[in-house]
């Protein structure tokens, strides 16, 4: 069927319209109250079109259209049909990286994990955290001072006895009968649901009650707990307060743009607030910039990925679809959602404070600066979710041929900068053929055994130059030295990915223009490149040796009395009887010297450049 045959018999309902190019693939998506009216408008010769809608009609060579009983429900296709194909000519919605949640799963005695992905699986889920390190924290807080469990057995209370968790006090043992009853269980988990939806106030003012109670009853052991969890839940609510406006939900959006670039900035208030903020970053946005319609595009992709709305949306500009996104978010909520763009007052002043973070986001992201160790070692802290930043990364590498002359390096990066005086060699001693996991596993246990026997301090990350299985090998290396603490993470190389240790079912995707990416890959590489000039080094030094292991009557002893003497097969190639006689004796130095003859007169060049200085390995 024709383009023209296909517009004669357009609906006039509401949907959404996809345009195709000559090879099919979808190009742009939109929504219509009227399909008819509005997939007939591009194909007008007589209607006068922007640069950017005129590049787009261009390109078409096909179209398909879907009908909905709504124009709200059009809304919702397109947004999730955009993120679906991202065709060229529509707002792509991406996110630099996903943030973590807490979750209180849903059995019985729930835990609490730290998760990236909501699903409907009946448990409850708090977040996003940010930054990501924040999520690590809570979890910490919540593990120390509630002590719900972090194990994955089924509690029935039939075991005989605890584990190291309930002894050292981080866990209250509901796993084994009369340590912990159902009650004192449910009381601890409803505490940290509080602490978690935010309601610092009212769980201080019930622990507060509690601790009263139990040192008036004498219980001052536990009266102690409370006290510790008052002040516990007081740092948090702190560090979580950035300021104070209303008592409203609301999301404040702010963008800057240059040319075809835009980043575009989040902030989230819950009760009153700011407890974090999201970024997206755009590299193809087209001329003219339209900025009612940017985000006509951008929000409905935004909430179209999350069950929750607030109960309102500032942005610094209206767009066409305003009053169908408050339909969608009104009817999740339950109630009327308000996109508003104030003019003035407080709330205009919070619409130009993020679009203010914005310019500096887009400055920090697209602009060339200057290198900031510092500041791209607190970064790789907050893409990784680390407790601490990683001041300290000590990277590993092993390198061979075939399984032959198998090595190991490690490198080490300080506040951003190599240090070449702390790189360590390794040969490894133990693997026999082609085994990286096994190798990985002996220089892993061989640095830091040696670092504990030597008291030396341990690093803030180890980094592992491989995928899942290098980085399961480093751990089993660390476990066996009881250093399971230690953050361990391996760059992969076909895709630059990053395994974090724990998420290994979530890794971690940078930017291909990310500086944090930048960092590890050139931690990555200077590993690699030690790594390999020690591999060379080892050949050369078997490859000349191999030369006197032809000799008759030259052991290993006398072979290596010669190399050390000489310094190499091509200088005792060129040495006398005489020269050789006061190390080895005269019969031997006559058989290395008439070897060295008859190779000559064969066609042999022992002319060769001097070898390199022979390094010792760690």
């Amino acid at each position: 069927m024709t383009i023209d045959e296909k517009l004669r018999i357009l609906p006039a309902l509401p949907g959404c319209y996809l345009h195709k190019d000559g090879s099919g693939r979808i190009i742009y998506i939109g929504k219509a109250k009227s399909l008819r009216n509005r997939v007939r408008s591009y194909f007008q010769s007589s209607r006068v079109f922007d640069p950017k809608t005129r590049e787009l009609v261009a390109r078409i060579r096909d179209f398909d259209y879907i009908v909905t009983d709504t124009e709200v429900e059009a809304l919702i296709l397109e947004s999730n049909l955009v993120k679906v194909h991202q065709p060229r000519y529509n707002v792509h919605l991406k996110d630099d990286k996903s943030y973590p949640h807490i979750k209180i799963t849903n059995e019985p005695y729930p835990k609490a994990v730290l998760v990236r992905r909501i699903v409907n699986d009946g448990g409850r889920y708090f977040g996003p955290f940010l930054p990501a390190s924040l999520a690590y924290q809570t979890l910490e807080l919540i593990n120390k001072y509630f002590m719900l469990r972090t194990c994955q057995i089924p509690i029935d209370g039939k075991l005989e006895r605890p584990c190291l968790e309930y002894h050292i006090k981080r866990c209250l043992g509901p796993c084994v009968k009369g340590l912990c009853s159902a009650e004192e269980y449910d009381e601890a988990v409803t505490d940290v649901l509080e602490l978690l939806a935010g309601r610092a106030a009212e769980l201080v003012a019930s622990l507060s009650g509690r601790m009263d109670r139990a040192s008036t009853d004498l219980r001052f052991e536990q009266a102690a707990k409370y006290r510790d969890q008052i002040r516990t839940i007081e740092r948090l609510a702190e560090q979580q307060k950035m300021m104070v406006m209303t008592e409203s939900d609301i999301d404040i959006f702010g963008y800057y743009r240059e040319g075809s670039h835009l980043a575009l900035i989040l902030f989230t208030m819950r009760e009153g607030r700011v407890v974090g903020k999201r970024e997206f970053y755009f590299e193809e946005i087209l001329e003219p910039f339209d900025p009612g319609e940017f985000l006509g595009e951008a929000l409905p992709q935004y909430y179209a990925s999350s069950d929750y709305a607030p109960g309102e949306v500032h942005v610094p500009t209206d767009f066409e679809d305003l009053p169908l996104l408050e339909q969608v978010l009104g009817s999740r909520r339950g109630r009327r959602v308000h996109i508003k763009t104030p003019k003035r007052g407080n709330a205009r002043g919070l619409v130009e404070l993020v679009s203010k973070n914005a310019r500096l986001k887009f400055d920090q992201r697209f602009r060339v600066r200057r290198f900031d160790g510092g500041k791209l070692v607190a970064e790789l802290q907050d893409a990784l979710e680390l407790r601490e930043p990683p001041r300290r990364i000590e990277c590993f590498d092993i390198s061979h041929i075939q399984g032959a002359e198998t090595v190991a390096s490690m490198v080490v990066c300080v506040d951003g900068e190599m240090q070449p005086s702390e790189y360590r060699k390794f040969k490894i001693r133990t693997v026999k053929g082609i085994d990286d996991f096994a190798s990985m596993r002996e220089t892993v246990y061989r640095r830091y055994s040696r670092v504990l026997s030597d008291g030396e301090a341990l690093p803030s990350l180890v980094m592992i130059d491989g995928g899942k299985g290098q980085l399961s090998a480093a751990i089993r290396a660390l476990r066996a030295l009881e250093l399971e603490a230690l953050p361990v993470v391996a760059l992969a190389k076909r895709l630059e990915t990053l395994y974090v240790k724990g998420h290994e079912d979530e890794p971690v995707n940078l930017p291909a223009h990310s500086p944090i990416l930048h960092l590890v890959q050139r931690i990555r590489d200077e590993a690699h490149r030690f790594a390999v000039t020690y591999h060379r080094k080892r050949r050369e030094i078997r490859d000349r040796q191999s030369e006197l292991d032809a000799i008759p009557g030259i052991g290993p002893k006398r072979k290596e009395t010669l190399l050390r003497n000489f310094g190499s097969v091509e200088r005792l190639a060129k040495a006398s009887v005489v020269e050789m006689k006061p190390f080895i004796g005269l019969q031997p130095a006559e058989l290395v010297v008439e070897y060295f003859r008859q190779k000559l007169e064969a066609g042999g060049d022992p002319d060769l450049p001097p070898p390199e200085p022979i390094d010792l390995d760690y």
